[in-house]
């Protein structure tokens, strides 16, 4: 038996569309990555960019569970000595949410070529309007198991 390889040129992406509303952030961006890198297509192959694209609307409703508010922080660095600005992410949620989504899913990309080329194809949108309806998305149901504390 032969082992599949997709080839750039062949493969088929789909758009899709995910309600951020009420999701738990880290939740919610493993899967949007692994949609991006197509790892839940039956033809995935590591080398080559087999992901769909993804639309996330609604991500100023995302929800940080435990006290990540008040704790997580948002750091970087302008490169001159004593040039390290951080942030809460109470602070990025309140100017920038869509910053954080972002930052979560290219967390979970792969930090090379091919990870740079699979993060343009998320697109996130603060409210519940985007601008891809010619593309006809799809909406994806994400799979959240409850979080109690």
């Amino acid at each position: 038996m032969k082992t599949y390889m997709a080839k750039p040129e062949t493969v088929e992406r789909k758009w899709y569309v995910v309600d951020a509303e009420g999701q738990p952030l880290g939740r919610m961006a493993s899967q949007v990555a692994a949609v991006l890198r197509g790892k839940n297509k039956p033809t995935f192959t590591p080398n080559v960019d087999t992901g769909d694209y993804v639309i996330i609307i609604n991500c100023a409703k995302v929800v940080m569970t435990g006290d990540k508010l008040n704790q997580k922080m948002y750091r970087h660095h302008s490169g001159y000595v004593g040039g390290l600005k951080e942030k809460t992410a109470k602070d990025v949620m309140a100017t920038n949410p869509c910053f954080a989504v972002r930052q979560a899913v290219k967390g979970m990309l792969p930090k090379n070529t091919l990870g740079r080329k699979m993060f343009k194809k998320l697109f996130v949108y603060e409210g519940a309007e985007h601008k891809q309806q010619a593309q006809q998305p799809e909406v994806l149901e994400l799979v959240v198991k409850s979080y109690n504390k």
